[in-house]
């Protein structure tokens, strides 16, 4: 986990980083002396899992910091007092570490942001894709690849750039289980994943493929739909 420390007490600068070097599973970038000047490191660089944050520091304190986070990161406080520890875990810190700190105490939080950084992970795969079984296995198949799913009757065709995966399902249980928004219905037998969509043409949608363009009708019913989930904009 790449980590920072905003501190700033160099006694307790010392000591964290003391612990960071003793913690295989920690690999300290930067440590700063206030908010402001992390804040600003933190606008350009999108590798930092963990924070360990003291709440009283000059300019602005932990808690005004955490307000002006935008990207989840797991979050331990260590302060030399357990006062704010209520409106810390408001915020939905990690852990909250009380100064003096053992280095137990410590690897015990540490603990903490890896099981909740990998739950976390576990759920982006979730997000991000499924697994279709194509004969005796399981394959794992990205949303991102789907360029549209057809309806053949009681099968539902999965297209990819480069494959086909055949399974047993009904278009209506499949446009529930996936993404609203990325993916869209445009006829009775066809789905599409909008960032596939080439062209939209009169009734149709035109998705590139490897031999061409694949032409897929759509709906009366559903064309208004389409228009809402893709990025229209008209003069």
């Amino acid at each position: 986990m790449n980590c920072i420390i905003i501190e700033d007490d160099p006694l307790s600068v010392r000591i964290i980083q003391e612990f960071i070097r003793k913690t295989t599973e920690l690999s300290l970038v930067h440590t700063f002396s206030n908010a402001i000047d992390a804040i600003n490191t933190l606008r350009d660089e999108t590798n930092i899992d963990l924070i360990f944050l003291d709440i009283e520091l000059p300019d602005m304190d932990g808690m005004e910091f955490l307000d002006s986070l935008t990207d989840p990161v797991e979050v331990i406080i260590i302060s030399s007092k357990g006062v704010y520890a209520a409106d810390a875990f408001d915020y939905e810190v990690t852990d909250y570490l009380v100064k003096p700190i053992t280095y137990a105490r410590f690897y015990k939080a540490i603990q903490r942001a890896r099981k909740r950084m990998e739950r976390e992970r576990l759920d982006k795969i979730g997000r991000d894709e499924i697994f279709i079984k194509k004969n005796s296995t399981l394959v794992r198949l990205k949303y991102d690849d789907i360029l549209w799913i057809e309806a053949l009757e009681n099968y539902v065709i999965f297209n990819t750039f480069f494959e086909k995966f055949t399974i047993h399902f009904t278009m209506k249980a499949i446009e529930q289980k996936l993404p609203q928004g990325k993916f869209t219905r445009v006829h009775r037998s066809f789905i599409v994943n909008t960032s596939s969509i080439d062209v939209i043409e009169d009734n149709s949608v035109l998705i590139k493929v490897q031999d061409g363009t694949k032409t897929i009708p759509i709906g009366k019913s559903y064309k208004d739909k389409l228009m809402g989930d893709i990025n229209l904009m008209i003069k």
